[in-house]
């Protein structure tokens, strides 16, 4: 099987386009490159050009990821200031403006992530200093492909997302991301390990360690189905699915492969849920117009329906252990944006 070739996302191109218009302002030439350490630790080394004064640019690679912003022109300006103070952003031309509640961010900022922001304040910290300033950040076409995207729908107006918690893109072949969650656990197996713990992404694990520290951990991405077909098949006894209500929500359902492109469901099934419970049609119809289950979290709870989180819980794990022909026993985890625990089924 090919090996796949890793890219950078949008975020590191974004905080090395910023660290090179802080060093063009301090060294007076735009640097042809620039080197940075990405969250994962991998050194990200793109060549720099030059799109006006201090406005510098990269070409995104996504590698072999068919990432709709791979080959996009990323550029950032950084306008310092003489006092100290706070980084600010700014959505340049082809990066959203948040619209609506429920989101990392809150209404009225630019459409760039937490890990980003991080990222491009150590980068212009490294040159400034403690200086406030203020950092736009665009992407050439933006506009047109988010239109491409589910941005829309999520209430980012205007242009994509600037993401990416590792600063890295892996490859997202099917084939070769089942591949590698069949592996590793085939390692956990032959170490003698009976309980395998599913999380859905970088975020998930790094949560989940923290929580659970001698939990063995295995990234799924999208695959519930065929991850648990592997515990059954290699004689695993116990699986704890952990992971965010929306991921969690569409396994309550049934839904095996939780990519957007093979459905939805999250809403409809907290919607059930909580109609059994009783909840009153207000607070369903905000469900339904929400953009996020992670932004209902404090609604719900504050209605008196936190036990909501669960029943989806024990749901997904009737429909996991149901898809393990009963051999597997399956516990959930359900986790808020943060990487709290909100909700628990323990099957053990």
């Amino acid at each position: 099987m090919k090996q796949l070739r890793e890219g950078f996302t949008t975020g590191s191109c974004a905080a090395a386009c910023a660290l090179a218009s802080c060093l063009w302002q301090r060294d007076g030439a735009c640097p042809e490159a620039v080197r940075l350490t990405v969250p994962e630790g991998k050194t990200y080394a793109p060549r720099i050009h030059a799109l006006g004064p201090y406005r510098c640019a990269v070409y995104k690679d996504s590698g072999d990821d068919p990432d709709v912003t791979n080959g996009c022109e990323v550029w950032a300006e950084v306008v310092p200031v003489e006092n100290e103070g706070d980084i600010r952003f700014v959505a340049g031309e082809g990066v959203g403006v948040i619209t609506r509640p429920g989101l990392k961010l809150p209404p009225g900022e630019a459409a760039i992530n937490p890990v980003p922001r991080q990222m491009i304040i150590e980068a212009v910290r490294s040159v400034l200093g403690a200086r406030a300033a203020s950092v736009t950040v665009g992407i050439t076409g933006g506009r047109e492909l988010a239109q491409k995207t589910f941005n829309p729908r999520l209430g980012v107006e205007c242009g994509l997302s600037v993401l990416g918690t590792t600063g890295v893109v892996h490859p997202m072949s099917e084939e070769a991301l089942v591949e590698t969650i069949r592996l590793e656990m085939r390692m956990l197996r032959a170490l003698g390990k009976t309980r395998v713990a599913f999380v859905f992404g970088a975020q998930g694990e790094q949560a989940l360690k923290r929580l659970c520290p001698g939990e063995d951990c295995v990234v799924i991405s999208n695959f519930v189905g065929e991850a648990l077909d592997e515990a059954e098949a290699l004689g695993f006894e116990s699986v704890l699915l952990a992971g965010q209500p929306g991921k969690l929500a569409k396994v309550s359902g049934g839904c095996m492969q939780t990519h957007s492109k093979y459905g939805d469901g999250r809403r409809e099934n907290l919607c059930a849920a909580l109609a059994l419970m009783g909840a009153p049609g207000d607070l369903l119809q905000k469900v339904m117009e929400a953009t996020t289950l992670d932004g209902l979290i404090p609604d719900i709870a504050s209605a008196g329906y936190g036990d909501v989180w669960l029943l989806l819980c024990k749901r997904a794990c009737f429909y996991a252990a149901a898809r393990a022909h009963g051999k597997l026993r399956v516990s959930a985890l359900m986790l808020d944006g943060a990487g709290y625990p909100i909700g628990k089924y323990d099957n053990e």
